[in-house]
């Protein structure tokens, strides 16, 4: 349980990045990913207020799939509340993630990459942050591991190559507490419910739905989270690539407290932008005051005892 005070929440502006064209090659995946922060940071060339965190989806520098991710990862080496020198980093992708929010001067979180623990060999699907300091600042390894079988419809196993982390993470900025998840994360309301509880604002989740549970689930669960919690939640999917095996589903979104779906986009390459207004998350909870009335005394309060 977090001891440590949340920042106040303040207005701030939200980029997500729908990437499109992720292929096979890492350095032209990491080329274009940095064109887009760049395009995103400057509000779409002046057309957008610029925005003060920018989000890139989940696995935006390789190829989506159990069999891709040994190929693709890169080695972080990250320890919580510990100094982490970017230049000595063995992660291509982390240096390039650490000079874009640099240089654009804004919060960034990374999508996700695949990443190997050197001591273990065990592999992860890793979400980074950075500070506009380009400072790698908190960490997120996926904590449930996406492993369905709907017959006739689609089959995946992360499993089959990835270990599950085993943390709840957030970060805090000048204007709000971030909190953070991945995709198959979305359908476990506990880990939404811990980093609401431990004073986040925002939970920001890089993930890629697919052709058959998008549809069905991506809006809903969103909505579910955000109305739960009272907060803000958005998530942030690649584009659509029908060239590929996996075929994401796009629609990257920001939901508000009260469940409204503020910003939205379609299934193509796109930024969405979107402003967080801290009024709505106090007037929701003023109005609906869920987060006074649990009722600990008859069932337990999930985020005691971390």
């Amino acid at each position: 349980m977090s001891t440590t005070t949340a920042p106040t929440f303040k207005p701030f502006n939200l980029a997500l990045i729908q990437l499109g064209g992720v292929g096979a090659e890492k350095a032209a995946n990491l080329k274009h990913a940095r064109e887009m922060i760049k395009k995103a940071a400057s509000g779409d060339g002046g057309a957008k207020p610029k925005p003060d965190l920018v989000v890139l989806p989940e696995c935006f520098n390789s190829l989506y799939g159990h069999v891709h991710f040994p190929v693709y990862a890169e080695t972080i080496g990250y320890t919580p509340g510990q100094p982490y020198d970017v230049s000595a980093s063995k992660s291509e992708s982390v240096k390039m993630l650490s000079a874009a929010a640099k240089e654009e001067g804004v919060w960034l979180i990374g999508g996700t990459i695949p990443e190997r623990e050197e001591s273990t060999g065990k592999l992860y699907n890793t979400a980074t942050a950075y500070n506009p300091k380009g400072e790698l600042v908190a960490i997120h390894r996926k904590v449930h591991l996406f492993d369905i079988d709907i017959p006739g419809k689609i089959k995946f196993k992360e499993s089959e190559t990835l270990s599950p982390g085993n943390s709840v993470n957030k970060f805090d900025t000048e204007f709000a507490r971030i909190g953070l998840g991945i995709c198959y994360d979305v359908r476990f309301p506990e880990l939404a419910m811990i980093n609401a509880r431990q004073g986040c604002h925002v939970l920001i989740y890089p993930s890629a739905f697919n052709t058959t549970t998008g549809p069905l689930h991506w809006e809903l669960l969103q909505r579910a989270r955000a109305v739960d919690n009272q907060v803000y939640f958005s998530m942030c999917s690649p584009a659509r690539d029908l060239t590929q095996n996996y075929h994401a589903w796009g629609h990257s979104m920001v939901v508000d407290p009260m469940g409204n779906v503020v910003a939205e986009t379609e299934h193509e390459e796109d930024i969405v932008y979107a402003h967080i207004d801290p009024k709505v998350l106090q007037e929701a909870r003023a109005g609906i005051p869920v987060t006074t009335q649990r009722r600990f005394d008859v069932y337990p309060d999930v985020s005691k005892g971390l």
